[in-house]
């Protein structure tokens, strides 16, 4: 046992670096997600008693999981269920013997989080179990984050956690030949936390960087548990993109656009690590849609203007991204890349060949960027019908003010003529 000394936030700290893992391990030893989380408090609430008395152990993680371990072992034992439990106690055994070996836990905060990504869960499920189990965030910062009121983002953590108990999904990490199926999924869910960060789906900020660096940092322990190109491309397009948040609403709240930001507010800090993490990436899996995004990314990071930026190979990436993974989303960002290389004509008719999709007639941003292309070709009275399109499916205010600065530019544009 050390001597060091144990003050309450020095103890916070353990706890925000160390009970992620604590908790994934308790959920392995005790097969039960409520019952680890109580027991993960109770392991912090005697360190707060002892610790400070006591001194830090030398190893903080296996004294909380040992102590956690036994809180649960008791518990099962008030509740009178040993004999449902009984694979979970030992007569003889000491249950502070917990194995104190950091591969393990590792492991175990790999089984976590592809519990909480399982594909039988709803996407809703998933990325609400992984902010509250994975990130350690409570219920009602990850309502708050996800727009949700408390009671019903409640609700569905204790639906999800249910599910898990009930269709017996394995708190295992996928074998190798599942992994290619299972790892897209956890992707999906670490970008989705990032992007609802990144660009609130309402409200008056675009950006929650608490949200964004919780999936960074979601995504980079992945890295480091389970070194894979695509989760490498995934952390790369995240710090490329968070780069330029001090760029993209100017000091009055209004939303600045790619090609109008001041670059000199971009990070390059995040912009070099973005580009490390890209180079690992490419060595990999070259044409991966993840690592192919963060390539585009780099594009624009590297770029010293607006005007210098290579929309010839921006086109070509995404060419490959579409093939890779073919949406409407994609194909309009890529007619946007197209009317930049070109002309606003070009893009425009490859925007027609969206008018069929009802995703995407749904989606403000075809609007927008249909309207942006109508200006720069002139058609000014197209362009007005599209922005005020785009402004009745607008959610977000920063943009839903952008759009209508836009639009009043233009009619007055418009009225200047007549």
């Amino acid at each position: 046992m050390s001597v060091m000394p144990a003050s309450p936030a020095h103890i916070e700290q353990i706890y925000r670096d160390h009970s992620r893992r604590v908790l994934a391990t308790l959920i392995r030893l005790l097969n039960d997600f409520n019952l680890a989380e109580e027991c993960l408090q109770e392991a912090f609430i005697a360190a707060l008693r002892q610790w400070p008395q006591n001194g830090i152990p030398d190893n903080p993680t296996a004294w909380l999981i040992s102590t956690g371990h036994r809180r649960g072992i008791d518990q099962i034992r008030r509740n009178q269920t040993v004999r449902r439990h009984a694979h979970l106690v030992e007569s003889d055994d000491d249950p502070s013997t917990v194995e104190a070996d950091e591969t393990p836990i590792d492991d175990d905060l790999l089984r976590l989080l592809f519990t909480c990504c399982h594909p039988a869960l709803a996407m809703e499920a998933r990325v609400a179990l992984t902010l509250r189990e994975m990130c350690g965030l409570t219920t009602e910062q990850v309502a708050r984050a996800l727009l949700q009121r408390p009671t019903t983002l409640a609700q569905r953590i204790v639906r999800a956690k249910r599910k898990i108990r009930d269709a017996g999904i394995p708190y295992k990490v996928p074998d190798q030949h599942e992994l290619p199926q299972r790892l897209p999924d956890v992707l999906k869910v670490i970008y989705l936390v990032f992007n609802e960060g990144y660009s609130r789906s309402e409200g008056q900020h675009i950006l929650d960087v608490s949200l964004v660096d919780e999936a960074i940092q979601l995504a980079e322990s992945l890295a480091r548990l389970l070194p894979h190109g695509e989760v490498f491309g995934l952390a790369a397009l995240m710090y490329l993109q968070h780069s330029r948040r001090d760029a993209r609403q100017d000091q009055d709240g209004e939303l600045v656009t790619l090609e109008q930001q001041d670059r000199s507010l971009w990070h390059q800090k995040d912009i070099r690590l973005g580009l490390d993490w890209l180079a690992q990436a490419l060595r990999l899996t070259p044409v991966a849609p993840y690592t192919l995004q963060a390539s585009i990314a780099a594009e624009h990071a590297t770029a010293k203007s607006a005007n210098d930026t290579n929309w010839k190979r921006i086109v070509l990436l995404y060419d490959a991204l579409h093939r890779q993974q073919p949406s409407a989303v994609i194909t309009l960002n890529r007619a946007v890349a197209v009317a930049m290389r070109d002309s606003p004509q070009d893009g425009l008719r490859l925007l027609e060949q969206l008018n069929s999709s009802k995703e995407v007639l749904s989606y403000h941003l075809f609007h927008a960027a249909r309207a942006d292309l109508l200006r720069r070709a002139g058609d000014l009275e197209s362009a007005r019908l599209a922005y005020q399109r785009a402004l009745t499916l607008v959610v977000q205010e920063p943009e839903r003010r952008f759009l209508a600065r836009q639009l009043r530019l233009l009619e007055e544009q418009l009225a200047s003529r007549s």
